[in-house]
Parts: C-alpha cells; sequence; structure tokens
C-alpha cells in the first residue's frame, strides 16, 4: 500500500511538473514575453498604495480639506467632485487596471459619510493555473436609522435589505461623477455588476445571507472575472463590505495531495 502512494505521488507530481513547464513555456516563450520582462516591477502607484486615502478616511470625522489631502495623488490619478461626492481616479496598462478612491460627506454635518475603494485589473501576472484578473472593492459606510431599524421578517432578510441598501448609496454618489470620469462610469458598471449578482444569489437562497458575517464571507461566482468572496459586518450604524474576485481569492492546491 505505501508502495502505491508513493507511486501515486510521484505520479502526481509528474504531470504537475510537465503543466508547469508547460505554462513557464507559455508565459516566457510562446508568448514572445522574457523572463525578465514578466517580472519588470509595474512602477509607482504600487497596489499597496491604492487603498491609502481609503483607509486614512475616518467616517464621522473627516473633512472634506482632509479627504483631498490624502486620496487624491496628481500625477497619478484625476480628481472629479460634486457638492458631496469626489472621487480620484487612476489607470495603467493602457486602461486594462484602474482604480479609484471615492468619498461621500455629509451635507449638513460636512463630514465623511461614505467611502470606497476599488481596483479591477484585467492584465495581471499570475503563473501556474491561477487566473490572472482581479477586482477588488472596499466600502464603508453611515447608514439611516430607517434602514437599520425597520422590521425585518428576520436577520438574514435584514443583511439583504442593508446589501442592496449599499448598492443603492454606490450608484447614487457614482452617479454624480460619472459623466464627468468614463473611468469612474465604467468602474460602477462592473461594481453594479458583481453586486448584483451576489444579491440574485441570495434572493434565491436567502440563507446564504447568514454566511455575509464570517471572516471569508460566502462565495459566488462573477460572470467574467471567476470565482468571488463577499463579506459585510455591521457595527452600530456603520456597515462595511469587502469584495473580492479573481486571483485576489484563487489558491494553490497543493500537488502532492492524495485523495481520500
Amino acid at each position: 500500500m505505501q508502495g502505491q502512494n508513493l507511486k501515486l505521488k510521484i505520479s502526481n507530481f509528474e504531470l504537475w511538473f510537465f503543466a508547469f513547464s508547460f505554462q513557464l513555456l507559455v508565459v516566457f516563450g510562446l508568448c514572445g514575453c522574457s523572463v525578465v520582462e514578466y517580472f519588470k516591477p509595474e512602477g509607482p502607484p504600487y497596489d499597496e498604495e491604492l487603498p491609502a486615502g481609503y483607509h486614512q478616511t475616518k467616517l464621522k470625522e473627516s473633512s472634506s480639506a482632509d479627504v483631498l489631502t490624502t486620496i487624491h495623488r496628481p500625477e497619478y490619478e484625476l480628481l472629479s467632485q460634486s457638492k458631496s461626492v469626489v472621487a480620484s481616479v487612476g489607470q495603467k496598462k493602457k486602461g486594462h487596471k484602474i482604480w479609484f478612491n471615492m468619498v461621500a460627506f455629509d451635507e449638513n454635518k460636512l463630514a465623511a459619510k461614505r467611502k470606497y475603494f476599488f481596483v479591477v485589473d484585467e492584465k495581471g501576472k499570475a503563473l501556474l493555473f491561477g487566473p490572472k484578473r482581479s477586482l477588488l472593492f472596499d466600502s464603508e459606510m453611515v447608514l439611516e436609522t430607517e434602514v437599520l431599524d425597520k422590521p425585518y421578517a428576520n436577520e438574514n432578510a435584514r443583511r439583504i435589505a442593508i446589501l442592496r441598501q449599499v448598492l443603492e448609496n454606490v450608484r447614487g454618489d457614482i452617479s454624480e461623477l460619472a459623466q464627468d470620469n468614463k473611468s469612474l462610469d465604467i468602474c460602477g458598471m462592473l461594481i453594479n455588476q458583481t453586486l448584483e449578482t451576489v444579491l440574485q444569489k441570495l434572493d434565491d437562497s436567502a440563507v446564504l445571507a447568514s454566511k455575509l458575517s464570517d471572516v471569508d464571507g460566502f462565495d459566488f461566482d462573477h460572470i467574467t472575472l471567476g470565482k468571488g468572496s463577499i463579506s459585510m459586518g455591521i457595527t452600530e450604524d456603520i456597515v462595511k463590505v469587502e469584495v473580492k474576485v479573481g486571483s485576489l481569492t484563487w489558491t494553490f492546491e497543493d500537488p502532492f495531495a492524495l485523495e481520500e
């Protein structure tokens, strides 16, 4: 039995190694890309820098002046703003990578009420069999009392209603600036497509809403980008939604693992 397991492990390794070698040939040979080009740094702003403005913005505290000094990089991004919404949008890879930081303000208190970070990369780098494309959407917002305290049939119905309100708020904020910035309009359509996919799945099976509060949220299939996950947390009157799609959710399975 041990000899059969060892032979099976070797067989699995040979199959994995062949596939790995073939993938490298495709990436570095058949496509005409050199190893140096493939691993060449993309250049600033770097991925870890993109959401800095989002994290620095504090709901109920940050003013418009505070936000403008943190979310906008004039050398890389374009700024769009209305009376109550401001967004800084950038792109790379000839438009195949787009990101934005956006903040909406309470018109009475003049403080940040909603904040968003979004990035989609259609030409990411991935070895082996993992997806290259990815989408990340983070949002945090103060919800109205009538949404939070409205009587619902159960907790799952409440979660779904809150997520639907999140989408409505995203649509409203982006619509204020979309005519001024085509890239932001494209991002809005992708966010709408993603959250509508999630809501459709929740409409089909409301019990899945219970998984929104899990650390990893629950999984769904994006119509164009592949596997995705979404989580939602509610603390007092603030709701936080995190969405990851594509390569951000992919993990490499151990090629030596044996099925039981």
